[in-house]
């Protein structure tokens, strides 16, 4: 039987830059490491927010990464 252990997460954010001369959305993302395995989706969410107030482009997408090590046993 495999058993799963959450060893990290990270914190993915989406901006919308721009458009292109195509009329196609330009995005730009900014990437946060370390983020604790126990937080839930309104802390992250609440952080993500905190972070966009300080940004000059737009919010589109917040992201949650987990990363497991997977132990068959």
């Amino acid at each position: 039987m495999a058993s799963e252990f959450l060893v990290d997460s990270q914190l993915r954010l989406e901006f919308l830059q721009g458009m292109d001369l195509d009329g196609n959305p330009i995005y730009k993302t900014k990437t946060f490491n370390n983020l604790k395995t126990t937080a839930t989706p309104e802390n992250i969410q609440n952080v993500a927010l905190a972070i966009a107030d300080l940004q000059q482009h737009e919010l589109m997408r917040v992201q949650r990464t987990n990363n497991y090590d997977i132990v068959a046993g």
